[in-house]
């Protein structure tokens, strides 16, 4: 891995002079509250450690630390038809992986929006559309009928407890969904039940999270992976850990389950925080908490997750223009008043205007929110969406290198996955210098030993090699959760 030079994050185009010195008054003071240092970004890395060490123990704390039951690695040796699914935040994908048995596979896999309505809506609302969804796609993929019972890795992409690997018991959930009926609950019957309604031959092996199974997908192919990450619309970390380092699995674990057996960990360190102890918030921070339908709760997510990042810079536009009437002057608002108009692809697209002028960050505030721009408002709006978007990474990492100390990696590859890992600009080069940054590499190194890398497919192939996995370990007799699990 190359050391990336941080000149690749100056200003590509313009200057600020023809920007009225009140405004720019107003970028100056928020580039100090956006800014976050090396020294403060290792302080927080510092504060992690403690709070991933707090999650393992016998008394718990913010971060849930929940074992994943993924207790082998993957061989390759892997063989079988199996179906995967990915709960995410906007959408539902369905996925045929069939592996190969030498380090090979082949997907097939098809993506499904998920209506708004179902973020708030009934419970049963949601398992019928997964299994109507689950059951149009196996009619497709096998029109003359599968003679055999699909097993599928269901990818939960939430904090769930799981005594078994074919549990879930949601925690609570993230990401701006907010259904009746199902947090304290098993999700997996739920599931099954719908399923057998719409009568399609598939039995939920296993359930695990989205950066559990993008750890064990990229462990598959990349012998060096050793974290799993998602970057996405909500922000989360895997890793393997000792049975015998988890305080809160002892003498729990059947006999089976040595103490020197590896165990999954989905860290769920969106909460990281929640104590509000270290991070830096600011006064929009605040109010994307105070907005949010679980108040108190994923603090670390609402500061650098896809989710939040549209809406952050959102809330500073609307403090601009309507109290201190520095921009838009004159123009209906309407719209920009509008909570989660601004998506994670609107900042996205905002950086990546390549014209001198903005032309179409001009385009797309006529076309999204009905307000015409200036060239001087277009840079600030710009600037104002790099902060945002460079604080998010520079965050980001934090858990990485958390994880990183905790467990003693000198080198590792990071696999990350996620829309924000993939599409927002600038975020690789932002995240690797960030853990420079917070590791204190000199120049004279020229491979950084911690890297992030672009993960395998975790909600599909990942959730397949866990099914895979856990059916080898149930025909063998072994146990795949706590004691009377």
């Amino acid at each position: 891995m190359v050391h990336l030079a941080p000149k690749a994050l100056q200003h590509r185009k313009g200057t600020f002079t023809d920007v009225p010195p009140e405004l720019l008054k107003e970028v100056k003071n928020l580039e100090s509250q956006f800014y976050v240092n090396g020294d403060k970004l290792r302080e927080i890395v510092d504060h992690f450690v403690g709070e991933l060490d707090k999650g393992l123990s016998k008394e718990g704390g913010n971060i849930p630390m929940i074992p994943g039951w993924v207790m082998e690695y993957p061989t390759g040796k892997e063989t079988g038809d199996y179906l995967a699914i990915d709960l995410g935040g906007t959408n539902l994908r369905v996925v045929l992986v069939r592996l190969g048995g030498n380090r090979d596979f082949d997907t097939t896999q098809c993506k499904f929006q998920l209506p708004d309505h179902l973020r708030t809506g009934k419970s049963e609302d949601l398992w019928v559309f997964i299994a109507e969804c689950l059951k149009n796609f196996v009619d497709e993929v096998f029109p003359d009928g599968c003679k055999e019972t699909l097993p599928l890795g269901f990818t939960f992409s939430y904090p769930a407890s799981q005594e078994k690997i074919n549990q879930g018991i949601l925690q609570r959930w993230t990401k701006g969904w907010s259904i009746d009926g199902v947090e304290g609950k098993d999700v997996v019957p739920m599931l099954q039940e719908a399923i057998e309604k719409v009568g399609v031959s598939i039995d939920v092996v296993a359930l695990i999270n989205d950066t559990t199974g993008t750890l064990v997908a990229s462990m598959y192919t990349d012998p060096e992976a050793k974290l799993g990450l998602i970057f996405g619309t909500g922000v989360n970390g895997a890793y393997f850990d000792v049975v015998k380092d988890i305080p809160k699995l002892e003498g729990k674990c059947p006999q089976d389950i040595l103490p020197d057996s590896p165990m999954a960990i989905n860290c769920e360190y969106g909460s990281f925080d929640n104590e509000k102890l270290i991070l830096p918030r600011t006064k929009y921070d605040v109010r994307i908490d105070e907005e949010s339908p679980r108040r108190g709760q994923q603090t670390f997510e609402k500061m650098n997750s896809g989710y939040y990042l549209g809406e952050i810079l959102r809330f500073i536009l609307l403090e601009l223009a309507e109290e201190k009437h520095l921009i838009f002057k004159g123009q209906d608002l309407t719209n920009l008043k509008k909570p989660f108009i601004m998506d994670t692809s609107f900042p996205s697209k905002i950086e990546e205007d390549p014209f001198e002028n903005l032309s179409e960050v001009a385009e797309l505030f006529e076309s999204k929110l009905g307000i015409t721009t200036t060239v001087p408002e277009r840079k600030v709006i710009r600037k104002i969406a790099e902060l945002v978007g460079e604080r998010s990474a520079r965050l980001s990492v934090c858990g990485i290198a958390a994880i990183c100390k905790k467990r003693g990696y000198k080198t590792a590859h990071c696999a990350a996955d996620g829309s924000v890992y993939n599409k927002y600009p600038g975020f690789k080069i932002r995240a690797a210098k960030s853990l420079r940054d917070i590791f204190q590499w000199g120049d004279d190194i020229k491979q950084d030993p911690i890297v992030i890398v672009p993960a395998e497919d975790g909600s599909g192939v990942g959730a397949a090699i866990i099914a895979a996995l856990t059916e080898k370990r149930l025909k063998d007799g072994k146990s795949v959760g706590l004691k009377n699990a």
